[in-house]
């Protein structure tokens, strides 16, 4: 059955296509997929050009069954063969197959960037986000409709109640109940968006959109040949540049008054050849940024620059640019495998981006791209090109640029412009800024209702909704105020304007933010927000001055059995950050079971930054949650709770669809409330999670929060900011921790210890490159002992560990290098032993910051000089007396310690002392001589033994001697020997021997004397034996 669709539809849709406005359709109902060919044939048959390609985004089924896809094939083979009947063929088959549908899972909507529709199809609102809202609806063009599709519906208001896919990573152990906020706000919105429709399956136009009762044709504003005014200055500016070269022919692609601006100054800057020429290209989605830039690098090639480096996430992120590089080509006169070449990338994962072209008509020149971190190529960059520059992490940016890219950083550019153009010396030598903003869209018209809607409810534009301060009262006179959710999110005016300012002080404080940021502060339930406001004057009927905005989340409260699962498990589940890093850091399962907060963001108005708001803020709310603001008697008080499940109008879910009235609630609790009225939750501890710089370190630890955790590989875990990931906690006071009362840290003293061990060994690792002053707070050393603190230390025996680390040979080492007679490069072996037994003061030698600085360097990082000189802004030999002026402190504390310590070495010759003898050499002879006179007398007194000359007698034989003389006095000649038989046994060693042994024969020797006849006595021959002996003893 047919039914004429309601007017105000095709009213709308006409009107869009007319004014290039867009324009949005809600469709409730099972049925509303039927009505997406009706919306599409009205918006074609509006549109003068061809047919409206179309967007589909859906979760994960598209829900087309099998059947529906074999009719779409034989609907193809009859339309080929051109006997399709469009009377029997179902519409819905026929769209599906000749509408040019493009179909994206929304987690693959990243890819879908740079492309423009005519028509986005979003069903599966449960998986919207606001990432996926704007990401979505931004590539649709002027005239284009937006079709949400809503399942069928008992009332609109159960929208605030639908549980979205995205409250499950809100939810945690202890906070496991997720609001609706956010999707309350989005359909209070619908009803004030002028250019959209909220509709049944059947095209009913429900009363939330009351607004469109009465929509009249619009007439189009164009001169005598149908140009508008914006159109008309565009055209009058083609024509001016129309003859020169190659600004003119390129300035022929733009489409708008903006663009053909940014273009002419690119090429302006281009053109000077200079390269001291910073362009700096500011504009939301769809403004044609990277068709200007495709543009100019086009002209850019023309006026012969070589090497042109493009940079982006991703190479699909540079399909535009590439696209009207090769437009711009086309203008000039280029012709592609002629002129240039077009090289498209083999990796699968860019998906054959194109990531190079190679240009031949003049000389060699190259586009290339390249990844952001591999900035080191850049060293014979000419031109450099950044699309994309707010999803780089910003430290890559600033090492291609020379500094990071951010709203403070253009304003500080175009001061430095403003006095550079005042002096002439500056000038010269500074680099030139320029600013170009792209406020007019390319795919729609400007004043789109869709673009400034969207804006409102994702906080996009809040840049301009900071208002200025007029009095800056002092910290201690500010207040902390607890902000109500549920009238945050509530769409009344007043507090609508006070959310636009606090994401506006977001904006101005973070360098990242996101449309997922808002959805996260008003649906996650263990989220809370804090304002600090001034003196608040309540006669004046005025929302007060925002200085500072705090949000912070309540974590912890998991059970042991949990924490041990989690440790077993290798897994963490979404939320409770601070609790699982602590439990996988140090496998403690006791820590999570404790409740505490992490403070998420913390934002500063821009005019009172520095000035102590953001450290009072900080205090108040420490001092809140350790119970010092509110009264004693009202903490024991039952708190009602807050979050009252209210919804819009209880009311409405009595109606139906086409009766419900959609409107703010009335009967909302106060939007602030001073902490000193409301009773602070039990905690043990505040947190914090950043991405580290020095500044913000500074600031946390300045509260007493101290570091347990930093990651070691920074685009791992902060891809946004390109930083170390940094973990701080800071303990509260609190009755059930027992801990010393002197320990400031209480509980958390053994693991800040053992965290900072632990960060000393890994900066000669994972922190190497890491800035000497951040290391050095991190530490937060104790460089200046007095002599009670050395004494201390020395008694207590921390020094034991040195003679393990610092043997005897690195001593002598050091002293070598303290009294000049070796090189620097000598303790290199055994500084970082030096370096880590100080930082871990064991050795307490007062240094002054630099001494501490070049040993941290050197001793911990193990960098050279020349990389120090660079960081530290010293001389070389600056460098060196530092260190050497910290190893003779060293060297004189330790030898007063540390004992001698044995050589290692066996081979080496001990050591003799020479010292004076106390016996003169004169006494030393004498004492010989006076020795061997004795020994001889008492040689001699034993050779006249008679028992020793007993042996040599010769007994009863003096007949035979006789005899023996007679017959040889003739033979023996002088000095001769004769031989008698003797019987007596000689006296030796031998004398023990048995009787039965043989009595050996003995030679005599006797000396003869010549021609002597007579018979000697027995006198003369014991004289005579006597000289034999004597003569035997000197022989």
């Amino acid at each position: 059955m047919r039914k004429k669709v309601d007017e105000r539809i095709r009213t709308l849709i006409e009107n869009g296509v007319k004014t290039r406005h867009r324009s949005m359709f809600v469709i409730i109902g099972d049925k509303s997929r039927d009505q997406i060919v009706n919306l599409h044939y009205m918006l074609s048959k509006s549109v003068v050009k061809s047919r409206p390609n179309v967007l589909w985004c859906y979760k994960d089924k598209l829900e087309l069954s099998s059947h529906k896809k074999k009719r779409a094939k034989q609907v193809k083979k009859l339309m080929q063969r051109g006997l399709l009947d469009p009377e029997k063929v179902d519409p819905f088959s026929l769209f599906v197959e000749t509408g040019g549908i493009t179909y994206c899972l929304y987690r693959d909507s990243d890819r879908i960037l740079g492309n423009t529709f005519g028509m986005c199809i979003l069903q599966d609102f449960e998986a919207l986000t606001p990432n996926l809202l704007a990401r979505t609806i931004e590539t649709v063009e002027g005239g284009g409709l937006i079709v949400l599709l809503l399942r069928s519906l008992s009332s609109l208001t159960s929208l605030c109640t639908m549980v979205m896919d995205v409250h499950e990573r809100f939810r945690t152990e202890s906070h496991s109940q997720a609001a609706g906020r956010f999707n309350e706000r989005f359909l209070l919105s619908l009803a004030s968006c002028k250019a959209c429709i909220v509709m049944d399956d059947e095209l009913n136009i429900l009363p939330i959109s009351s607004h469109m009762k009465s929509v009249t044709q619009l007439p189009v504003q164009e001169d005598s040949e149908g140009l508008s005014e914006g159109e008309r200055e565009l055209k009058n500016l083609k024509e001016q540049l129309n003859d020169d070269f190659p600004v003119g022919p390129l300035i022929r692609k733009c489409c708008t008054m903006d663009q053909g601006k940014a273009v002419v100054t690119f090429l302006d800057a281009i053109l000077d050849k200079s390269l001291r020429s910073t362009v700096a290209l500011l504009a939301g989605r769809g403004r044609g940024k990277s068709a200007s830039l495709g543009l100019a690098i086009a002209g850019a090639v023309a006026a012969g620059y070589s090497n042109i480096f493009v940079t982006a996430p991703s190479p699909e992120n540079l399909k535009t640019l590439f696209e009207f590089v090769c437009k711009g080509f086309d203008m000039l006169e280029y012709k592609e495998h002629l002129d240039y070449d077009v090289v498209k990338s083999t990796n699968p994962d860019f998906k054959k981006a194109t990531v190079r072209i190679n240009i031949y008509k003049q000389h060699r020149q190259t586009i290339q791209y390249i990844q952001p971190h591999e900035h080191e190529k850049l060293s014979q960059v000419e031109l450099l090109v950044v699309d994309e520059a707010a999803a780089i992490p910003l430290p890559v940016v600033k090492t291609m640029l020379g500094r990071s890219l951010s709203l403070k950083l253009l304003q500080q550019l175009e001061e430095q412009n403003h006095v550079s153009s005042r002096s002439t010396e500056t000038a010269v030598s500074g680099r030139l800024f320029k600013k170009i903003e792209l406020s007019e869209s390319i795919r729609y018209a400007s004043g789109d209702p869709i673009e400034s809607w969207l804006h409102t409810l994702l906080c996009l534009d809040v840049t301009n909704s900071i208002p200025g301060i007029s009095r800056l009262p002092p910290p201690s006179e500010c207040d902390l105020y607890y902000v109500n959710r549920d009238t945050l999110f509530s769409y009344h005016k007043d507090s609508e304007l006070f959310l636009q300012r606090m994401m506006a002080l977001y904006v101005a404080s973070h360098y990242k933010n996101s449309p997922n940021d808002l959805q996260l502060m008003a649906d996650a339930p263990a989220h809370h927000l804090f304002v600090l406001l001034g003196p608040v004057d309540e006669s004046k009927n005025h929302l007060p001055d925002i200085l500072c905005v705090i949000q912070i989340s309540f974590e912890g409260q998991i059970s042991r059995k949990s924490a041990a699962k989690s440790l077993s498990d290798g897994y963490s589940p979404f939320g409770d950050q601070i609790p699982w890093k602590f439990c996988e850091q140090f496998r403690d399962t006791v820590f999570p079971s404790l409740s505490g907060a992490r403070i998420v963001r913390i934002a500063t108005h821009p005019s009172a930054m520095r000035l102590g708001y953001g450290s009072a803020a900080v205090e108040l709310l420490t001092r809140y949650f350790e119970g010092q603001l509110t009264p004693i008697s009202e903490l024991d008080v039952e708190e009602l709770p807050e979050n009252s499940q209210v919804r819009v109008i209880e009311a409405a879910e009595k109606a139906s669809l086409l009766e419900e009235n959609i409107k703010p609630r009335t009967d909302l609790p106060p939007l602030l409330v001073p902490l000193r009225e409301r009773r602070p939750e039990k905690l043990h501890y505040l947190g914090v999670s950043f991405g580290l710089t020095l500044d913000l370190f500074r600031f946390w630890r300045k509260h007493n929060f101290v570091p347990f955790y930093i990651s070691h590989v920074p685009v791992k875990i902060s891809s946004v900011t390109g930083e170390h990931t940094c973990m701080l906690l800071r303990p509260l006071n609190n009755d059930d921790i027992e801990s010393s009362g002197s320990d400031q840290l209480s509980f958390l003293s053994p693991f800040y210890q053992v965290f900072r061990k632990k960060f000393t060994k890994y900066l000669a690792r994972a922190f190497r490159q890491m800035e000497y002053k951040l290391a050095l707070s991190i530490l937060d050393p104790k460089i200046n002992f007095s002599e009670v603190d050395t004494a201390l230390s020395s008694s207590s025996g921390q020094l034991n560990s040195i003679s393990e680390t610092l043997s005897s040979y690195a001593m002598e080492q050091l002293e070598a290098y303290t009294n000049n007679l070796a090189d620097y490069r000598m303790t290199e072996d055994f500084v970082d032993d030096l370096a880590r037994s100080y930082f871990w003061e064991k050795i307490p030698v007062t240094l002054s910051y630099a001494q501490a600085s070049v040993l941290l360097c050197m001793g911990l990082q193990g960098k050279d000089i020349s990389s120090i000189e660079a960081e530290m802004k010293l001389e070389r030999q600056q460098i060196l007396s530092l260190y050497m002026k910290v190893m003779k402190k060293f060297y004189k504390y330790l030898s007063g310690i540390v004992s001698k310590e044995t050589h290692p070495t066996t081979s080496r010759l001990k050591d003799i002392t020479m010292e004076p003898h106390p016996v003169s050499v004169d006494e030393d002879l004498n004492d010989a001589a006076k020795q061997v006179q004795d020994d001889m007398k008492s040689k001699v007194e034993g050779a006249l033994n008679p028992d020793l000359l007993q042996q040599y007698a010769i007994v009863d034989k003096e007949a035979d001697f006789e005899n023996a003389l007679q017959k040889s006095v003739e033979k023996v000649v002088s000095g001769g020997l004769i031989s008698v038989k003797s019987n007596k046994i000689k006296v030796d060693k031998h004398a023990k021997e048995t009787d039965n042994q043989k009595v050996k024969r003995r030679e005599i020797k006797a000396t003869i004397v010549p021609n002597q006849t007579r018979r000697e006595s027995p006198h003369n021959i014991y004289a005579l034996l006597f000289v034999v002996f004597i003569r035997l003893v000197r022989f």
